[in-house]
């Protein structure tokens, strides 16, 4: 299988082709990425973001890998769809503060066809979006502490940290999430399992 450096410098070179297969490899995961913090604007967002990626190719220097690269533009995006939203309300989000639960309360949180997972969804976006995004990509994505720093913009220390107290939140807001308490203890379980270093994914 190529390999995505291998595709990107193709499809650079003006290989299309290339680039399709590029986009096709990665599209799953934007979705997934838009999916739990931008409800039905996420269709767009994710288009915009691989129409971002193939503006930038000529800008790739190769210091990052290109997932890396590539959640940092879905990221970016987030962000400014996000401002964007709030902008009338005269408000300059705190992303390291507000959650997608104030920042955007009509996102919804049925993306899975699990109780459990829609409770740990539920519960992700009532904590701050950053951590939010650092535990979903670290977790699911299983992006490495070096590629999350490269993403959010921080110091590989700061990413450990905010994965710590990340996980610290994600405890407090599930067990004020209204839920059967099988589901709870399903969940609770699993960020007992993310603590301990086990990355898993919520399934497409």
């Amino acid at each position: 299988m190529e390999n995505d450096r291998a595709l990107f410098a193709a499809w650079t070179d003006g290989d299309s082709a290339a680039g399709q297969r590029l986009i096709e490899r990665h599209y799953d995961a934007i979705v997934r990425f838009f999916r739990t913090k931008a409800g039905s604007a996420g269709d767009d967002l994710v288009q915009r973001t691989f129409l971002a990626l193939a503006e930038s190719r000529g800008r790739f220097r190769g210091e990052s890998s290109v997932r890396s690269f590539l959640f940092g533009i879905a990221r970016n995006i987030l962000l400014e769809h996000i401002r964007g939203k709030v902008r009338d309300a005269k408000v300059d989000p705190d992303f390291g503060v507000s959650s997608i639960h104030e920042l955007d309360p009509g996102v919804s949180t049925a993306v899975s066809a699990r109780a459990e997972h829609r409770l740990l969804i539920k519960a992700l976006q009532c904590i701050p979006l950053e951590m939010q995004l650092a535990l979903e990509l670290f977790y699911w994505e299983e992006l490495t502490v070096t590629e999350l720093a490269e993403v959010l913009g921080i110091p590989a220390g700061t990413v450990k940290s905010r994965l710590h107290r990340g996980r610290a939140l994600l405890r407090e807001a599930m067990e004020n999430v209204p839920a059967d308490p099988a589901d709870r203890q399903s969940v609770r379980q699993l960020i007992d399992r993310w603590a301990a270093g086990v990355r898993e994914q919520i399934p497409s």
